[in-house]
């Protein structure tokens, strides 16, 4: 017979850092009390089921389009592939059967201590699977890499599988590796080594807390999930975020332009014109004076003006792109030159944003309409041939189905675009937070950006239906097709200089797509390239000294050719940009105050359009 410590020693051999009497942290202590709080639980996710039930039982809430049907009609493609051929699925089946076999025989000779002690790492940058169980304890172990040979295998079938078209294989892609997130082991208390462990010492109380807020979350969402990503009562617009000082001196149907107040003795001749996206808000670019660059901009001299979009409702539904161009970026222009009497502005298009901007820019062009003078586009797509996994929700059957749900109210539903862009990234803006809320019962920490990120906004009916069929559906604007106002645009007619920044992981503007829209303009554009996302890769203060950004020459051939040859710098793009202005014009002249005089402010920044909840 062999004593204890031999076993622990035969144990840890096999995996090495584990020791067997860890097990008893998987062991109920208190099963009276466990399975009280399992039925507070259950008390609790009969509550929200009620949440979900109630609005559709009184007609309140209609699901007008099924995300479930496009997925098996997509997924059903894939499979018919596969089954038409017996050969050809027996082949698949046997290559998951070898998986399995092959990590059920690794499994059991580490376990019987006849192999060599290797610890298989988990994925890089997995934060699911960053608990040591997941690799210490053979169970978990063996549930971590099943689950990754049978995701892996899922992919495969979707790339291997012969006859699709490249939308339906991209959003079959998509598809699957939304089901795989989903099904993930690190989602269920019983497959998750940490929940299991939490459950067990809280004896449950975390499952109670956590189908609590679930019941809360889908009676704030009126019938829907509004996953919680942050503490939502830490921050409030005008306290704590967007705080730069200045005027709302201009307003339209579809937006109120505010102007800062100068912080310099003199600024820059030309103003600068802020045109951000209207899916979210714009404080994304003030959210507070450590990382707000409209005030480092103002810091700088610039003499900054921002359009701070409309939350559109039912009297907006017929606003299109005519409609933002002219009432938006034109009215801002003509409330800039009332203000300081310049006609020569910069201006700045964030994310679509900058698609409308370079669709007014060409639209202005045709007109001869100079006012305009450089444009910096920040993560902006004019070409959206690879426009990433957005495509997805894009195709003439899904459009028209959005189209009928939007005719019915006006315009479409923040949270359907907030959930869009969740899915992008499932496994980091979905599942972990359903995790750590439903499952450990533990509120979200606060977070500005993800405040910001919950903000969201509604999209006008005629506004959106353009964008979708424009630019995702068919690509007008780079092949120059797109029409607005009756005139048929060509990016080649913008010949002003263009600064074009795209950020080297973003999810919603791919760097490549934004190099290869670089070079549809007919002027001269300089290409940079931020680190990080979307939203870090812009807002990344020079202070914070972070990250880092790429600078290259004549923006030809490949994305990838010229990074690899691309300038590295250190640190924050803004600097950068700023010396690209001066470059233009680095004219001064005396600070100016908002409204110039000849206008008067019609409230504080930042106004109250923003202040309008989706």
């Amino acid at each position: 017979m062999t004593d204890s410590k031999q076993d622990d020693s035969e144990g840890n051999r096999a995996y090495p850092g584990f020791d067997p009497k860890s097990v008893e942290a998987y062991i109920v202590k208190d099963p009276e009390a466990m399975a009280m709080n399992f039925a507070r639980a259950l008390e609790s996710l009969g509550k929200a089921a009620s949440a979900w039930l109630a609005p559709r039982e009184r007609g309140e809430r209609a699901e007008d389009i099924d995300p479930m049907t496009d997925m098996v009609k997509t997924l059903s493609k894939v499979t018919e592939y596969w089954i038409s051929d017996p050969q050809r699925a027996f082949e698949a089946q046997t290559q998951l059967m070898s998986g399995y076999f092959g990590l059920w025989t690794r499994s059991m000779q580490r376990l019987s201590g006849n192999e060599e002690p290797i610890e298989s790492p988990p994925p890089a940058k997995d934060k699911r699977f960053a608990d040591d169980d997941w690799q210490k304890n053979p169970f978990f172990d063996f549930l971590r890499q099943t689950y990754l040979l049978t995701a892996d295998w899922a992919e495969k079938l979707v790339i291997d599988a012969d006859g699709l078209d490249a939308h339906t294989r991209h959003k079959a892609a998509f598809y699957v590796k939304q089901i795989t997130a989903a099904l993930s082991p690190a989602n269920f208390v019983a497959t998750n080594p940490q929940l299991y462990r939490e459950t067990v010492a809280s004896n449950g109380e975390n499952l109670v807390r956590g189908m609590k807020m679930l019941a809360e979350d889908i009676s704030a969402g009126g019938g829907a999930l509004k996953l919680r990503q942050t503490d939502m009562s830490k921050f409030a617009i005008g306290k704590n975020m967007a705080l730069t000082s200045g005027k709302v001196i201009a307003q339209s149907d579809i937006c109120q332009i505010i102007q800062y107040d100068a912080t310099t003795d003199t600024v820059l001749k030309r103003p600068l014109l802020i045109c951000p996206p209207w899916i979210n808000k714009f404080y994304i670019l003030d959210l507070n004076p450590q990382k707000s660059f409209i005030k480092w901009c103002v810091d700088q001299g610039q003499t900054v003006f921002v359009i701070s979009w409309v939350n559109p409702d039912s009297r907006h539904a017929g606003k299109d792109w005519v409609a933002y161009a002219r009432e938006g970026i034109e009215f801002a222009l003509d409330t800039i030159e009332k203000s300081t009497g310049e006609t020569e502005v910069n201006a700045i298009g964030y994310c679509v944003g900058g698609t409308l901007l370079a669709a007014t820019l060409a639209l202005h062009a045709k007109e001869k309409n100079k006012r305009i003078r450089s444009a910096t586009l920040l993560t902006t797509q004019v070409d959206f041939t690879y426009a990433g996994d957005l495509k997805v929700f894009v195709d003439e059957e899904q459009i028209e189905a959005l189209e009928n749900q939007m005719k019915a109210v006006g315009y479409l539903d923040g949270s359907k675009m907030a959930t869009a862009f969740n899915m992008l990234r499932a496994s980091e803006l979905i599942w972990p937070y359903f995790v750590n809320n439903y499952l450990k019962g533990q509120e979200p920490m606060p977070f500005d950006l993800l405040y910001w990120n919950a903000d969201s906004t509604r999209m006008a009916a005629a506004n959106h239906s353009f964008y979708l069929r424009n630019c995702y559906l068919d690509n007008t604007l780079s092949q120059g097709k797109m029409v607005l106002d009756g005139k048929r645009l060509s990016l080649k007619d913008v010949k002003i200089p263009i600064y074009n920044l795209a950020t080297r992981e973003d999810h919603i503007a791919p760097a490549r797509s934004v190099f290869l829209g670089s070079q549809f303009f007919g002027g001269p554009v300089d290409f940079v390239v931020t680190g990080s996302g979307h939203i870090a890769g812009v807002v990344n203060h020079p202070d914070r000294h972070k990250y880092q950004f790429w600078t290259g020459g004549v923006v030809k051939g490949e994305f990838d050719t010229w990074i690899a040859q691309a300038k590295e710098t250190a640190g924050s793009w803004w600097p950068h940009w700023h010396s690209w202005i001066e470059e233009k014009d680095s004219r001064r002249v005396a600070a100016r105050i908002p409204g110039g005089g000849a206008m008067n402010a019609i409230e504080e920044a930042p106004g109250s359009f923003v202040m309008e909840q989706a």
